[in-house]
């Protein structure tokens, strides 16, 4: 090979011929609906390559390794937390795309945002800030919030789109096939997670589980997370799925189902749950409170002065990782309140 010819270039237009291949339904990056403020395409990186850097290097990116998913403070070095849990989506959804011929790049940038709005110990920090906000919180739009406003990333609308649609509480859906992989690959990940955190908190014993889907997906674990994904590409190339979405093969849907009903009542709403959450709760609702009569203390790097005065307080306190919130909350007030937040407490 003659000198200097070891590499070759692959720019952005060579990146952008590349996605001609994929699927029908794919987004192809030369086809975005763009970003809210129009800028030069980079020389090498496509925009989907683009935006997956800026939320790898987003400051909401950083905090996820502190704040919780499904328990509340834990004392293993092992249990899932809000990173781990987004890099083990972000996995499954590039999977998913990748088998599916869509934009791999797109489905990663999506799962890599889609829980950079989660408020401090999971799921009940939604439950904390409902009062705060007209029509209730949810981490979702915070997420958008933060990457549009809070951090001004200015990121393409399919991402934002990705993000805001990731939940499946949230209607209407996505408006792409990698958002559709990002909710299956959510779901993947979380069932599958923290179930095996579950059973090392001895929360559940591996028996504990229903049958169906043990037989349907194997035991918690990467058996569990490989027949999920298989079932999501089964489904979505199936003969029967007319409407070209990505879906999971029927009966491992059900399965599916009846895991997740049974996640809620063993863990995410066990008693144990119920007998701390309230100490959770008011934890975020004393900082709410104490933020709205003391405004001046939200720093001004974490400010949209823009907004009413809620939301600046919800603003930074939404942001806020567990173990922040909680010393905060011990300078402030009465460190025996949290001190009666008990490690392992399940917070989805």
């Amino acid at each position: 090979m003659p000198p200097g010819r070891t590499f070759h270039r692959i720019d952005r237009a060579a990146r952008e011929r590349a996605e001609e291949g994929l699927a029908p339904s794919a987004a192809r990056s030369a086809a975005s609906r763009g970003r809210d403020r129009p800028e030069p395409e980079d020389p090498l990186r496509t925009a989907f390559e683009r935006d997956r850097d800026r939320i790898l290097h987003a400051k909401a990116f950083r905090r996820l390794k502190h704040k919780t998913q499904v328990f509340l403070n834990p004392d293993g070095d092992h249990f899932v937390t809000r990173l781990t849990h987004t890099l083990q989506v972000t996995q499954v959804a590039r999977s998913l795309a990748r088998a599916l011929g869509l934009n791999e790049t797109l489905a990663e940038a999506i799962a890599l945002a889609h829980d950079v709005g989660h408020s401090p110990f999971g799921h009940l920090g939604e439950d904390a800030l409902e009062p705060y906000v007209p029509g209730g919180w949810h981490h979702a739009a915070q997420g958008v919030r933060i990457v549009e406003v809070l951090e001004h990333l200015n990121l393409t609308w399919e991402v934002r789109d990705g993000v805001r649609s990731h939940s499946w509480k949230i209607d209407p859906p996505p408006d792409t096939r990698e958002g559709e992989c990002v909710r299956y690959a959510d779901r993947i990940g979380y069932l599958s997670h923290d179930a095996l955190d579950a059973i090392r908190a001895g929360v559940l014993r591996p028996d504990d589980f229903p049958s169906r889907p043990r037989a349907v997906f194997g035991e918690p674990g990467s058996e569990m997370v490989g027949a999920m994904i298989s079932a999501v590409i089964e489904g979505s190339l199936s003969p029967d799925n007319r409407a070209g979405a990505v879906v999971m093969d029927p009966d491992a849907l059900e399965a599916m189902h009846e895991l997740r009903t049974f996640m809620f009542e063993r863990v995410y709403e066990s008693d144990t749950a119920a007998g701390q959450k309230h100490v959770a709760i008011e934890v975020i609702r004393r900082l709410v409170d104490h933020h709205l009569a003391h405004p001046d203390l939200i720093p001004a790097s974490y400010r949209d002065t823009e907004a009413d005065a809620v939301t600046q307080v919800v603003d930074y306190v939404s942001g806020m990782t567990d173990r922040f919130a909680l010393n905060m909350h011990d300078r402030l007030f009465d460190a025996d309140a949290t001190s009666r937040m008990t490690p392992l407490l399940p917070a989805r």
